[in-house]
């Protein structure tokens, strides 16, 4: 995996380089700033909802609910959204569980994240988990948990805002 490469100016074609790059021709600037994404921890008692994860990146490892925020999404709603779309519940979010520069393999190329990480609850609806996105999904626990899909999970598992939650929240 490489970082993306900034060929060419967005703008008006011309040749630029690696990102990040400034046009010589129209004087454009291109960037590669981090992805912002929206999680949400679901917990009940010491245990949190994990999916196994189908799709690349990470296929074939524990996943939490989440995704990319859509344009002029704020990262809260977009965890919010992609626990409706992958799991058919609606969530209220707890308190704010960190937020961590990670990276995304995408189209051969490793790209920039900022995971955005919500401690969460379901409020309404069954699980009815969204086969294009985990073969099945279970509860594990909080003290124990396994090597997740992402570096950022691991590392927001282990704050102590998500490890004190279970005195906190869950259904």
């Amino acid at each position: 995996m490489t970082a993306p490469a900034g060929r060419h100016c967005p703008r008006c074609g011309a040749s630029t380089g690696e990102l990040p790059a400034r046009c010589a021709a129209c004087g454009y600037e291109s960037y590669l700033n981090p992805r912002p994404t929206g999680t949400a921890i679901i917990v009940r008692d010491g245990t949190f909802l994990a999916i196994w994860r189908v799709r690349e990146p990470r296929a074939g490892f524990w996943d939490l609910p989440g995704g990319f925020c859509d344009a002029f999404e704020h990262p809260a709603d977009a965890a919010v959204r992609e626990a409706r779309e992958e799991l058919g519940v609606t969530v209220e979010l707890g308190e704010f569980a960190g937020m961590f520069i990670g990276s995304y393999d995408f189209q051969g190329e490793r790209l920039p994240v900022l995971d955005c990480f919500w401690l969460a609850t379901i409020t309404a609806g069954e699980i009815d988990l969204d086969p294009a996105e985990g073969s099945e999904y279970t509860w594990l626990s909080l003290a124990d948990p396994p090597e997740m899909a992402f570096p950022t999970m691991d590392a927001v598992l282990r704050n102590p805002v998500v490890l004190r939650s279970k005195s906190r929240l869950g259904r």
